[in-house]
């Protein structure tokens, strides 16, 4: 293991405001937020500061979130890294537009799409850049509990299988969103790389794009019935979400237990935090003043992500590791025994060496 390899690496935040939409200003809602010019820094209200790693105000496009953000986690898996985007916030405040999660292949050219069209168009043009790689490409989407994984061979395959994941993914109306995702999504891509001609060495890297079902007060959304059943499972697993995050973030807390068997979601999500992965969490928000408290929440939660510390490893099969390891060996005994018969080389048999 390189000294690379033994780096502890933070998880980054990326924080992103939407603009008010139609009904808030129809209501007469004002914003709450400033943005500090030249600084990845938000002020809540007149006093409240936070500062993350970045920080995209309503202005932002969808490219400018992509290229600061999100690519070089690109640039990392196909080194043999993990990574994890992972989109959180309060129902309506933009996770499934940043990350893309409505995509269709129809939208290919706009330039709305988020995160996950992206990333898989940048995947298939950096795999096209490596003509002396072998790859073998996969995807999966997860809707806690449900799994259907997939092998790809194109981005039109891989975009399918997106869209067919969209298509199954629970959808409701609330008070605060007309369409609230009722369900945690995750759209995982596994990338297997060698040399061509060569299989002594193989990595296998994952990342996972995460859409988080919105978290929010029920008095807020207003539900009833089955939906008030489903926020109740929502906030409960982003409740343990929000307790792994305070056992590894919190420094009074080092040491201590990490609750990841709590939820389906934390279990998923433990090499994303505090484990084997780079992580970015977009934290996304409303300006609305009538939101405030919901807003302060998901900062303060980003604030506490922001101190965790993962620990990225290579992701090299440890069998082709120990593989490769036997061949140099073999090499260094072949030229040994080269010198020892006094420039006679030896003869390599099925079963070994030959003297």
């Amino acid at each position: 293991m390189t000294k690379e390899d033994e780096k502890v690496i933070p998880v980054r935040v990326a924080l992103r405001c939407r603009p008010l939409v139609p009904k808030e200003i129809n209501e007469g809602c004002q914003c709450c937020l400033t943005f500090v010019s030249g600084e990845p820094q938000v002020i809540v209200g007149n006093d409240k500061a936070f500062t993350y790693d970045y920080v995209f105000d309503p202005s932002t496009e969808q490219e400018e979130v992509f290229n600061t953000a999100v690519s070089q986690l690109l640039l990392g898996l196909f080194r043999g890294y993990n990574a994890t985007v992972l989109a959180y916030g309060q129902t309506g405040s933009g996770k499934t537009f940043s990350m893309g999660g409505t995509y269709t292949s129809e939208q290919e050219n706009e330039s709305t799409v988020g995160v996950i069209p992206r990333v898989i168009r940048r995947i298939f043009q950096e795999k096209s850049k490596c003509a002396d790689c072998e790859f073998l490409l996969s995807v999966s989407y997860l809707e806690i509990v449900g799994l259907t994984e997939k092998e790809v061979f194109t981005a039109h395959e891989m975009v399918g299988c997106l869209e067919l994941g969209n298509s199954a993914r629970t959808v409701g109306s609330t008070a605060m969103n007309a369409a609230s995702s009722r369900s945690h999504a995750i759209f995982t891509i596994s990338l297997e790389q060698r040399r061509k001609g060569d299989k002594s060495e193989i990595m296998v890297s994952k990342l996972h794009l995460v859409d988080l079902a919105g978290s929010e007060r029920q008095k807020k959304t207003k539900a009833e019935g089955d939906r008030l059943k489903e926020g109740i499972s929502i906030n409960r697993g982003l409740l343990s979400l929000g307790n792994v995050i305070s056992a590894l973030g919190d420094e009074s807390k080092k040491g201590t237990f990490v609750p990841y068997r709590d939820s389906k979601l934390t279990r998923l999500l433990q090499d994303s935090l505090g484990g084997n992965s780079h992580t970015l969490m977009i934290a996304c928000v409303s300006p609305a003043d009538s939101n405030i408290e919901e807003t302060i929440n998901t900062l303060r939660y980003a604030d506490r992500a922001r101190k965790i510390k993962n620990k990225p490893v290579l992701n090299v099969d440890p069998r082709a590791v120990e593989m490769k390891r036997l061949k140099q060996q073999v090499q260094e005994l072949q030229v040994m025994l080269l010198h020892a018969r006094g420039g006679v080389a030896p003869v390599l048999t099925g079963y070994g060496l030959f003297i």
